[in-house]
Parts: structure tokens; C-alpha cells; sequence
């Protein structure tokens, strides 16, 4: 095979990134078959998104090459399972944990988890969301799952599934949402943990956890108990949001636990009638927070009325439908957010037998 063409398309830049295929290593084979060829590419995150995009880029790769032949471009994805803190053991049905958290309430990190998860899951991804925010479960609203019941299988709950096909878990699903959750800590944690680890996952490649705010008892035990790949900070740019979310960045750095990325939500309001955009709180602080951890800006998100009207509605899903500039922001971070998980070490504790010594 030419190693002209293997050469040109290792070459061809990752849309939306710094990197090419070639330093992705996503090239698994180009072979002759039918009198054309079939280019091969493979990679450890979802690409529905960039499909078409890359398959273009093949074919104008092989014909600036000279090849005359038909190019069929096939693009396959691995997702695998990477390192959790040591010590706690994955979970099973579950690949990958990433934690989104804010150190102060009212940033919009319910928003971020619920539109991340939506936007992973149109990328191709098997998605699923935790809402561990036991105190004010929001993730049944915004998802549109609200008043459903999970069923139960062999002591365990099966998770309610979003008619855009992700996989939830929420305290709302079983309390009173009229009533206040009024529990101790212990309790809690307890709770937290029964939510993830009795719920019968369906091979998630990504679960969403969506976090109260702080640095209390359910973030004491998900850095203990539960098996986290890595956390996303949510932040708005006003001083004092990031007074806060510099106290969760220090939380995760405490416990093993590695930052994927800063969102810097209300980044800007939108005006619904003339479109005219204002910094209400501030301008790039999300970002020079990310900065100086040296991590990625997933995204500058905006506040907007059709994104508010979305969550209060369930209609997070419609929202991608409805709202192309929003889907795209949002997209675009969980593009970024996905090559971050990717270049975490692999997890091999499953390829070891397990000893006993009697």
C-alpha cells in the first residue's frame, strides 16, 4: 500500500484540535478490497459529530495523492476503561466517572451536566447521569424524566432511560419532590453509594455525576468509595464563584483526583430580543482559572433565555435540536472533555487474576 497515502492521511488535522491522526494514532489499516480501498480509523472516544468531516478529508487526502480508486472510510470507536484513584476498585457496566462540580451554588452545573451528557450521547457515546445532588435532585427535570419510577432486577434498579437514551439515576426518582430531604451525613453517603453501585449500568462510557456544591460529605465519599476518572470544575467568571471553585480544585487535587477541564458558564448574557451580548459577571475569569491550573477551557458558556426555558421544560434534548450555536458550545466541550479522559493512563486491573491465599 502507498506509503504516500498512508502518510497524507495521518497528516489530516483532528477537527477541532491541536493534534492529526497521526499523533492520535487513530490510522488502523487502509486495505484493497472490491477495486477501491477501504481506509480504516480508529478511536478512543465517540466521533458521530466529525464523521462526515473526516471521511471528506480522506478522500481529498487520496485524491490530492493521485489515488483513482473509490476510498470508503470506516470509523470505529474503543472506548476503554482508565485509571480511578488508588485503591477503589471500577465499576462494573460502567467505563469512565467524571464528577462535575462547583465550589458555590447557582453556577448552572446541573445545566452543564445534564447539556454535557446530551451532547455526549449525540456524539456517539453510551451516556449515563448520577444525580448525587441528594438535597435538590434537578437531573429528572432537566432530562425530562420526572415522575418516572426506576424498575427493580435482582435487587438492583435499572436505570430510567431519557428518551435521547441516557441512562439516569436520581433520589427524585424515589422521594417526594415536595418534601425536604432532611438527612445527616452518614445517611447521605450511604444513599450516594446505593444510587450508584445497587443500579444495574448498561456498559456507560461515561457517567455524569452531577455534585452539590461544597466540599462535604458526598464529595468526601465519592473521592473515597467511588471510582472517579477525573472531575470537570464549573465556574462563573465573578470573583466570588471563583473564590469557590478554587476550594473544589483543591479538594480534587487532595484526593488523587485529576481536573479535565474548567466551564465557565454565564460567560455572557444573550439578549432574546436583539441578540446583543453583556458580561453580567465578569469577563474570562473561568478561563485564567483554567490557566493556572494549566488544564483546558472546555467552553465559555452563555446565559440565554432559551437555554433556562429548556431545563425548567425537560427538554434538554430539544434544546441541540432547536439552538445550533448552544449545541455547538456545548459540543465542543465535551469534545475536549473526551480527548482529556482519553490521554488518562488505561486502567489493566481486570486483565490480572485475582489471588487467594487460604
Amino acid at each position: 500500500m502507498s506509503t504516500a497515502l498512508h502518510t497524507a492521511i495521518e497528516a489530516i488535522p483532528l477537527p477541532h484540535s491541536t493534534r492529526t491522526l497521526g499523533e492520535e494514532r487513530a490510522l488502523a489499516g487502509i486495505a484493497e478490497q472490491n477495486g477501491g480501498l477501504v481506509v480504516t480509523l480508529r478511536f478512543p472516544y465517540p466521533t458521530a459529530h466529525i464523521a462526515g468531516t473526516l471521511r471528506a478529508a480522506v478522500a481529498q487526502a487520496a485524491a490530492a495523492g493521485g489515488e483513482t480508486r473509490t476510498v470508503e472510510t470506516r470509523i470505529e470507536t474503543e472506548i476503554v476503561t482508565h485509571k480511578v484513584q488508588p485503591g477503589v476498585p471500577t465499576l462494573k457496566g460502567v467505563k469512565n466517572i467524571i464528577a462535575v462540580a462547583s465550589g458555590k451554588g447557582g453556577v448552572g452545573k446541573s445545566t452543564t451536566s445534564a447539556c454535557l451528557a446530551v451532547a455526549l450521547s449525540r456524539m456517539g457515546a453510551r451516556v449515563g447521569v448520577l444525580d448525587a445532588d441528594l438535597y435538590g435532585p434537578s437531573q429528572p427535570t432537566m432530562l425530562g424524566t420526572a415522575g418516572q419510577e426506576p424498575k427493580q432486577h435482582d435487587k438492583h434498579f435499572i436505570p430510567v432511560t431519557t428518551a435521547g437514551g441516557i441512562q439516569m439515576m436520581s433520589i427524585g426518582f424515589l422521594v417526594d419532590t415536595d418534601q425536604a430531604v432532611v438527612w445527616r451525613g452518614p445517611m447521605v453517603s450511604q444513599a450516594l453509594q446505593q444510587l450508584l453501585f445497587q443500579s444495574q449500568w448498561d456498559e456507560v462510557d461515561y457517567l455524569i455525576i452531577d455534585l452539590p456544591p461544597g466540599t462535604g460529605d458526598i464529595q468526601l465519599t465519592l473521592s473515597q468509595k467511588i471510582p472517579v476518572t477525573g472531575a470537570v470544575v464549573v465556574t462563573t467568571p465573578q470573583d466570588i464563584a471563583l473564590i469557590d471553585a478554587r476550594k473544589a480544585v483543591d479538594m480534587f487535587g487532595k484526593v488523587n483526583i485529576p481536573i479535565f477541564g474548567v466551564v465557565e458558564n454565564m460567560a455572557v448574557h444573550v439578549c432574546s430580543q436583539c441578540g446583543h451580548q453583556e458580561a453580567l459577571f465578569g469577563s474570562d475569569g473561568g478561563k485564567a482559572l483554567a490557566g493556572r491550573l494549566n488544564v483546558p477551557l472546555l467552553g465559555q458558556l452563555p446565559l440565554n433565555l432559551p437555554l433556562r426555558l429548556a431545563m425548567d421544560e425537560g427538554r434538554a434534548h430539544a434544546l441541540f435540536e432547536e439552538q445550533p450555536a448552544i449545541a455547538a458550545l456545548y459540543t465542543d466541550a465535551a469534545w475536549q472533555l473526551v480527548q482529556a479522559v482519553a490521554r488518562q493512563g488505561k486502567d489493566f486491573s481486570g486483565r490480572f487474576p485475582k489471588i487467594v491465599v487460604e
